[in-house]
């Protein structure tokens, strides 16, 4: 029997490439989620039933706790418990800190980091009455680990879901749930398309950036059973950049 998978902002980006990614490895049936874009889920829907997945979309804003709530119940009470979460919708709204209004402090922390609770809360408690163990890994990055210029917001957020995830790792290793984090450096999508690359390739030892699919790769490995004693970890995709 497949296992129930979440992955939230699953329309693009490193979340398209981790939907393919598990859809292409099999043995998941996959709750695509997004928030606005239904084209590009509708997409990544149909490329992941080609690679063989069960898969439908779910569509909230991970920021609406209600919504969220709402959802997820719905999806639950008709399709069975998740065995895993892939945390991955995020947002960003950069600014040096005298520039940083409120307006892109709230934003960025309430979808970002209430966004783990949000979508854990009411996952988290069916995972457990189902005895069958489960994983959640979170997205987080290199600005949550080290900080970064000019994200001040975003850093705080994801440096929080690394707290929140190690916290959660302990409370539910004991009922075979592992919690891990991924944390990506600059990788090619929509949110680093306007940086300047060859200034910033310089300063990744690697020499360039990072690619989804290699993201997808790191969460696909904690994702299977050869990650099952891996837990409470941050592991860093990110060409040597820290």
């Amino acid at each position: 029997m497949n296992k129930r998978v979440l992955i939230t902002g699953a329309s693009r980006g490193i979340g398209r490439a981790i939907a393919l990614r598990l859809a292409s490895d099999g043995g998941f049936d996959l709750a695509l989620h997004c928030n606005s874009n239904i084209l590009a889920a509708n997409s990544v829907l149909e490329e992941a039933k080609k690679l063989g997945a069960n898969a439908h979309i779910l569509q909230f804003d991970i920021s609406d706790r209600e919504s969220v709530k709402k959802s997820l119940e719905a999806d639950m009470e008709k399709n069975g418990a998740f065995w895993g979460v892939v945390l991955n919708a995020g947002v960003n709204a950069d600014a040096p800190f005298p520039m940083l209004d409120s307006n892109m402090w709230d934003r960025v922390l309430r979808t970002n980091l209430d966004g783990f609770y949000n979508v854990l809360s009411p996952i988290v408690m069916p995972m457990v009455s189902e005895r069958k163990g489960g994983r959640i890994v979170a997205l987080t990055s290199v600005s949550g680990i080290a900080g970064n210029r000019g994200q001040v917001n975003y850093s705080a957020s994801k440096a929080g879901i690394i707290g929140a995830a190690k916290s959660l790792a302990l409370e539910l290793a004991k009922r075979s749930i592992t919690v891990n984090c991924v944390a990506p450096g600059v990788i090619e999508t929509d949110m680093t398309k306007d940086l300047p690359f060859e200034e910033v390739k310089k300063l990744i030892p690697l020499r360039r950036f990072g690619k989804p699919e290699e993201v997808a790769g790191a969460v696909s490995f904690l994702m299977g059973e050869d990650a099952a004693y891996i837990t409470r970890q941050v592991i860093s995709v990110n060409g040597g950049l820290i």
